[in-house]
Parts: structure tokens; sequence; C-alpha cells
């Protein structure tokens, strides 16, 4: 995202008006796509870089049920952890074992809508599959007939970043329940999908609720509706500090 914004200020300050204001007449006439099923390309979805992504974890895929592809599904999916990268390593790459397990289904990741405002990485976010989470855009995937649709949600949201500390699995849902009546409005069936390890990728600073950091995190997401959790994990090449995430 921070590329994407150094691009346009780039092309901005330099003047070259005639790659941006084309892009952002573009942008101003494609803001809905996002909610309505988003422009997901294969061939991004299909990068080397996710195999190595997916083993680097590793992820790993398990199917405890068997599906139906005549009816549409909401997976809800625990926990958000930092960056949630199980459920788009699942969810977003060809080299997931989603298709082999589940033929003829096609998965929605829904993300939150903010990420959609910034312009080039929009682009690149719908490429690999994901869409918006609001009302609009689920209605869009689960009332597809023929049935086959997986609206993925990751059901505590940014909120529950706060709560991702290794070795606990605190989840924010008693107070979210649209995606219930989501589901009961468009005939889904509702399949929980739990994600281990997700919050031992990171080592997030001590914010117990009523401290001064966490005062400041929930003000800030009440304000703009994203989680700034305070996060730290290995380097490249030594284990003791940086930003990558444990494996």
């Amino acid at each position: 995202m921070q590329v994407c914004i150094g691009i346009m200020v780039m092309l901005v300050l330099y003047n070259y008006w005639f790659l941006y204001i084309p892009y952002l007449v573009w942008f101003y006439y494609d803001w809905r796509t996002p909610e309505q099923g988003g422009r997901r390309w294969n061939w991004v979805q299909s990068w080397p870089v996710w195999k190595y992504f997916k083993e680097y974890f590793p992820i790993c895929l398990v199917k405890t049920q068997d599906l139906d592809p005549g009816h549409n599904y909401i997976f809800g999916f625990h926990p958000h952890g930092i960056f949630v990268p199980g459920a788009f390593g699942n969810f977003c790459t060809k080299y997931s074992d989603f298709k082999k397990l589940f033929p003829g289904f096609t998965s929605y990741l829904h993300v939150a809508k903010i990420w959609f405002c910034f312009p080039l990485f929009r682009e690149y976010l719908m490429s690999n599959g994901p869409v918006s989470v609001s009302k609009e855009s689920l209605s869009h995937v689960l009332s597809k007939d023929g049935g086959g649709n997986v609206s993925i949600i990751v059901l505590g949201g940014a909120k529950e970043a706060l709560e991702a500390h290794p070795g606990t699995f605190t989840l924010c849902i008693r107070q979210r329940k649209g995606f219930v009546k989501m589901a009961l409005t468009h005939g889904a069936s509702l399949v929980p999908v739990f994600s281990f390890g997700e919050n031992d990728l990171y080592k997030q600073i001590n914010n117990p609720k009523g401290s001064w950091l966490r005062t400041i995190q929930d003000a800030m997401y009440d304000s703009m509706g994203v989680a700034l959790p305070l996060i730290y994990a290995r380097g490249i090449f030594q284990h003791y500090f940086g930003i990558m995430p444990y494996r």
C-alpha cells in the first residue's frame, strides 16, 4: 500500500497528468467494483511468490465436512490475528488446496472497505480476489444463482487484532450478528473456520484493556475503523527482532 501511495504522490509531484488524471477518472467510475464481485486475475493469483508464502509458515487447509456446491455459504474465519495470512493463503491464491477440497466453489475473501480507497493498491488487492465486507458486497455474492459461492468473513474484524497475542484466542463475536442475518436473508449456510497458529505469528506489545496504549488504540479504531497493534517478530537473517512473521 505504501508503495502504491508513493507512486501516486510521485506522479502528481512530477506532473505526469497524462497518467494520473485518466487513472483517477477510472478510479471514480470503478468505485463500486469491490462491492460487485471484484476483479480477480488468475495471473496474479498464480505468482510463484504465493507458493513460497504458503510454504513459509506453512499453510495447510483441512476439510472436515463435504459441502454441496449447489448452495452458497458463509465461512466464519477465526481468529483475525495481525494480518490474516491464513485466510489469504487458503482462499486467495492458486497454490491453496481449496479448489481440490471444494470443487465447484468460488471463494470471496471480504476485507475492510477502507483498503479499496487507496489508488493503485485497490487494483492489486482485487486482483488477488478480496472484495469489500459491506452489506452490498455480501448480498452480491450470496444472491448469485446456481450456488457454489463462498463468502469468507473474518468475523472479529480489525478490533480482534488488538487481542492477538501468542498462546491466546480471544474472539470478538458476541456483538457481531450481522453475518447471521445475511445468511438467513439469502439462505446461505454458516461454516466455522479456525486458523491454528494465526495469533502466534507476531508478538504484540502488551495492551490490556484500560491501559494507556489500549485506550489510544481503541480511540483510533473507533475513529478510523483500523486497528494499529504494535508488533514485532523476527528478521530475515536472525530470529530475535524484526517485522518478518514467525513460522
